[in-house]
């Protein structure tokens, strides 16, 4: 694709990056293929493609829109169009670029503004786990709208004593994880002690920024981001910890680019890429072991695995998790279009809900041809997406292995 940027963007470092992503696209539409939004609105200009032709002309000098703003709002950033592009068109981290620059030139209403400070705000208060509490203890009197962003409470039992482990781990605090799943994080304590590693979580972590930045807060994700790497910098330097491991993989896939988003920040350039270097998804932590605990599990039931969008385009790491669950003896139950988004894609399910019910009922009718016991995933936001729309158990893959390790001992 030929460019010819604006004097504003040429020799910026975000017009050079962006200028580079474009010169690789050839046209070709293969990403309309697999682009969720463009299959269920039929638009080119809610596509790869059409947003791609939108960034450039921004960058070449046409004055964005808030129909420019829309299109782009309306991305999932799932990625799969980089999975299917045989150009290697870097679109995700391009289409960052252009919300940032749209959003410094077209002012959103204030409803719209005020909706997003106020989601990004109330996921990471402090207040967002006594409210998760009340809202879950009243969940059956919530009106429909909310009732699906309320899971039901679990508890998540005792956790054991780690610090003896020859091996140490560290894991993501997390924003809302804790409040709204605590499940998550006991069962991958439990499950890391069972094949002898230790895992814990750094004082000063929190939020891996993923919300931030696409809530129009990019330069306040890079703080976050700033925050994590000095509270895991002591150990890391220190050679205390083997990894740092994700559970939920859209914060995996969000510090997995801590390198990038900070390459330009001479003080944490290099500690973001030793950083990023250590972050390993829990199945990459697990995979090694599946024989030793597959030894000690009952026999797996029927099971759907749905590889969030995070997982299988933002990492790559679709095979490895499926080939794990099946080591670990879950009858995998295959189904149709498993490439596309569920729809949740963070806040997205909040800011384009029709969007989003539509791509969840997509995704839930396809699996259900399978019959399966429950349906598995790999983070939060598709789990409760997922959950709100089946009375079939959606639940994370190490709940599942730890509650039936739990079952065999007794």
């Amino acid at each position: 694709m030929q460019t010819k940027l604006a004097s504003w963007a040429r020799d910026t470092d975000l017009g050079n990056e962006a200028d580079a992503i474009l010169r690789r696209c050839v046209h070709c539409g293969f990403c309309t293929a697999t682009c969720p939004t463009y299959q269920v609105l039929g638009d080119e200009l809610d596509s790869p493609r059409g947003r791609i032709y939108l960034i450039k002309q921004v960058l070449e000098g046409a004055e964005p829109t808030q129909s420019t703003q829309q299109h782009l709002d309306r991305c999932l950033t799932c990625r799969n169009c980089e999975t299917t592009c045989p150009s290697g068109v870097e679109y995700g981290h391009l289409v960052d670029i252009g919300r940032k620059i749209v959003d410094e030139r077209v002012p959103r209403s204030w409803g719209d503004r005020t909706k997003r400070t106020i989601l990004r705000k109330a996921m990471m208060s402090p207040l967002f786990a006594p409210a998760m509490r009340v809202g879950q203890a009243v969940r059956g009197l919530l009106p429909e709208s909310l009732k699906r962003k309320v899971p039901e409470r679990r508890d998540a039992g005792a956790l054991p004593q780690v610090a003896g482990h020859a091996r140490q781990v560290l894991m993501l605090a997390g924003c809302v994880q804790p409040a709204m799943m605590p499940t998550i994080d006991a069962a991958t304590i439990r499950v890391l002690d069972a094949v002898g590693i230790g895992a814990r979580i750094a004082p000063g972590a929190g939020c891996c920024g993923a919300v931030s930045f696409h809530l129009d807060a990019q330069d306040a994700a890079l703080e976050q981001m700033r925050a994590n790497v000095d509270a895991w910098w002591p150990l890391v330097q220190d050679g205390k910890v083997e990894a740092i491991v994700m559970n939920a993989s859209g914060c995996g896939a969000m510090v997995k680019e801590y390198a990038h988003h900070l390459r330009h920040d001479p003080a944490y350039a290099q500690k973001a890429a030793d950083i990023v270097a250590l972050v390993k998804d829990v199945a990459e932590i697990v995979a090694p072991h599946a024989e030793q605990l597959r030894s000690r599990l009952p026999a797996g039931g029927r099971a759907a695995f749905h590889p969030p969008c995070t997982l299988q385009h933002w990492q790559g790491l679709r095979p490895l998790s499926e080939q794990l669950l099946a080591d670990l003896g879950f009858e995998l139950q295959p189904f149709a279009d498993k490439h596309l988004c569920c729809g949740s894609a963070g806040a997205y399910s909040v800011l384009n809900p029709e969007i989003a019910l539509q791509l969840r009922d997509r995704k839930l009718s396809a699996i259900s041809a399978g019959g399966p016991d429950v349906i598995l995933s790999a983070n939060i936001g598709c789990i409760g997406h997922l959950q709100s729309g089946t009375d079939t158990p959606v639940r994370h893959w190490i709940e599942v292995v730890d509650e039936r390790l739990r079952s065999a001992a007794g």
